[in-house]
């Protein structure tokens, strides 16, 4: 996944297209607009029957799939971004979209959770996920990575690898590559038993991701890359690269011997987009690895949209063009837990818990005009699958919820943090701590009287990335990145000092993906460095998953008290657990805890909408979980909605509730 600004309005491009022949003539040399003009008739000559093999035909620029020109039609999905229980649901309706193939991302921090620590249980079940699309009749474009972007925490890459400070990421550096073979070697060996050519249904492999737009350009990286994904693969598998149509980016992001593919949104001129791969790939199937039909949201601004006859027009002329496509994202899905990432566009800008993108699927699963529009336009280039698109996921609208505060957080710290602080002189960022996600307190105490308001502040960019502070465990105010970085303060010496910080998720797409987290440098008083600090790492998911706040008897915390609290509530049940879509009015900003699961809602004023919950986390809702109010709860009562609808209106079950027992549930706003 690239950036909205590199791929959509570039401009001109600055150099001509080389002259290269056009299918089916005898060798005469053709201008760029016929080398365009690829008929789609052409994709279905009739070939000799072959091996099973997907390879490239530069002759007939196309791709041949067991011998016969073939073109796929494809859209993204991430299996870490929707629940289990709805990869079926989801894939079969972009089957019956008219799709022949999906891509996919592998999340390789997503895995190996810890060094050597591998998951691939549940929902980390990628072999089930790449079966489940064959068993459907789709085709997998895969893309491992290791580095992916995909607005993912740190694009994919194990935060654990800035624990080794010299590192160099996405490098040549050993220590780097070290890491990086070791975890093709366990996941690889995965994925070759399902490449095309073994019987399976993964017809090529990207090696990296949009390498071009990294400042490092590398290629002695890249060459590394190719020979150990040809050692652990073969040398049948189509491998490839995705890059924008820049020319630094295809000069930086291309190797010979990965074949080289573009990608750009409905505003680009399509002609000169796939003018920028010609100038690579002189031959070979015109490709748009990443056809944007939305865009992410960004925590601050409004919920992006893209208009459905846009993204349509651009797909039809594409398709003209005999091009292969990837819609990104065909279905967005949820950042669930801890997992968005973030960008830097001259500021921190991270991702919401909403991984929406105004995709054709919602982030809910349910079909929307733009994929209705997307299927009139593929049923123009070939047949659509014979029978219904499957309806909308049911809702259910549970009601108001009530809200009572819990606990204070600073005073549940022995519960967060069983085993104690570690103390430093100065300030530890998270990953000194080896803490991954989540949240840190720093703890120290005035060191003197403070009678008038001094200025409480931190070197610029070092507040990574939003800090609460309380003073004697009452909220002052947020420091943030690329916010206030000040607050003034008055006080006693001996006073408690706390700042509360929060990742907000690592870099994503960047200049540099090491992205280190809370606190970088030391805040001072009126410019003279605080000292003696208490450090607590909060382990608030292994606290809920062992049964906290439920086994342990309510905190007495000040009522009136501002800052970071726990609350919790109940609701009524009916009979079976719907999707629904959850909102809190009037909170700052939320952390929904679930039993083994954390839920991050994001409350965003500048987005009005609810937030997905897919009915298998309504059912862990209402098992033991905490929300987290980070800074201030609105006034008496508080409560959440849980509500069936968000944008744009969806069709939702309307069944009556029936009564069935209440259930405690924590919440962290």
């Amino acid at each position: 996944m690239g950036q909205f600004g590199t791929h959509f309005g570039r401009g001109h491009l600055q150099e001509p297209a080389p002259s290269v022949p056009v299918p089916g003539s005898t060798g005469r040399a053709a201008g760029l607009g016929e080398v365009l003009q690829v008929s789609s008739s052409s994709l279905f000559l009739q070939a000799s029957p072959s091996a099973r093999s997907f390879q490239l035909d530069y002759e007939h620029n196309c791709f041949l799939k067991d011998g016969a020109p073939f073109r796929y039609i494809s859209g993204s999905i991430h299996y870490a971004r929707v629940p289990r229980p709805a990869w079926r649901d989801r894939l079969l309706k972009m089957y019956m979209s008219g799709l022949s193939a999906v891509q996919v991302y592998v999340p390789w921090n997503y895995h190996e959770t810890l060094p050597g620590v591998y998951d691939f249980t549940g929902n980390r079940d990628v072999e089930a996920f790449l079966d489940l699309t064959a068993e459907l009749g789709l085709l997998v474009i895969l893309r491992p990575g290791p580095y992916i972007c995909a607005e993912w925490e740190m694009g994919g890459l194990p935060a654990w690898l800035l624990w080794k400070p010299d590192i160099i990421l996405r490098t040549s550096n050993p220590a780097y590559l070290a890491a990086v073979d070791s975890w093709l070697h366990v996941l690889l060996p995965k994925i070759k038993p399902r490449l095309y050519h073994q019987g399976g249904n993964i017809i090529s492999v990207q090696v990296e991701n949009e390498y071009g737009s990294y400042y490092a350009c590398d290629h002695g990286y890249l060459r590394h890359l190719l020979g150990s994904f040809r050692a652990l693969l073969g040398s049948e598998v189509l491998l490839f690269t995705t890059d924008s149509t820049g020319a630094q980016e295809l000069r930086c992001g291309t190797l010979q011997g990965l074949y080289a593919t573009v990608d750009f949104g409905p505003g680009s001129n399509v002609t000169e987009a796939f003018g920028a791969q010609r100038r690579v790939e002189p031959r070979g199937p015109l490709v748009n690895s990443e056809y944007y039909t939305g865009w992410l949201d960004y925590w601050g601004e409004a919920h992006a949209s893209t208009s459905a006859a846009w993204v349509a027009r651009g797909l039809e002329d594409m398709l003209q063009l005999g091009a292969s496509i990837n819609m990104y994202m065909f279905h967005g899905g949820t950042n669930f837990a801890y997992w968005s990432g973030a960008d830097y566009k001259g500021q921190y800008k991270p991702v919401t818990t909403s991984y929406d993108y105004d995709a054709p699927l919602s982030e809910a699963g349910d079909p929307t005009e733009k994929l209705f529009a997307i299927r009139t336009v593929i049923s123009k280039f070939q047949p659509l699958p014979v029978g219904p698109m499957p309806p909308a996921t049911p809702k259910y609208a549970y009601g108001w919820v009530g809200l009572r505060k819990y606990a204070d957080l600073l005073d549940v710290l022995d519960v967060l943090c069983p085993s104690g602080p570690i103390q430093s002189q100065f300030p530890l960022t998270f990953e000194a701590l080896k803490q991954v996600h989540g949240f840190v307190v720093y703890h120290t105490q005035l060191p003197w009287d403070v009678p008038d308001p001094a200025t409480l502040g931190a070197p610029p960019h070092s507040i990574c990335d939003r800090g609460y502070v309380m003073l004697q465990k009452e909220y002052q105010g947020t420091l943030e990145w690329d916010g206030q970085t000040t607050l003034h303060v008055t006080g006693r010496a001996g006073d408690s000092l706390d700042i509360l910080m929060e990742n907000m998720g690592r870099i994503s797409f960047g200049a540099n993906t090491s992205d280190f987290k809370g606190l970088l440098g030391n805040l001072s008083l009126n410019s003279r460095p605080l000292s003696n600090w208490l450090i607590y790492p909060l382990a608030i998911d292994t606290a809920v998953q062992q049964g906290w706040p439920h086994t342990a008897l309510p905190k007495s915390s000040s009522g009136g008290r501002v800052g970071p609290a726990f609350y919790t509530g109940s609701f009524e049940t009916p009979g079976i657990a719907w999707d629904t879509f959850v909102k809190f009015p009037g909170w700052s900003k939320v952390r929904h805890c679930m039993t083994g699961k954390v839920v991050r809602v994001d409350q965003d004023p500048a987005q009005s909408h609810l937030h997905h919950l897919p009915g298998t986390a309504v059912d862990k809702w209402l098992q033991p979980g905490p929300v987290l109010e980070l800074s201030w709860a609105p006034a008496d009562p508080v409560c959440a909605w849980l509500g069936a609808a968000r944008w744009p209106p969806q069709q939702h079950h309307s069944a009556g509730a029936r009564r069935g027992t209440s259930h405690a549930s924590p919440a962290l706003p």
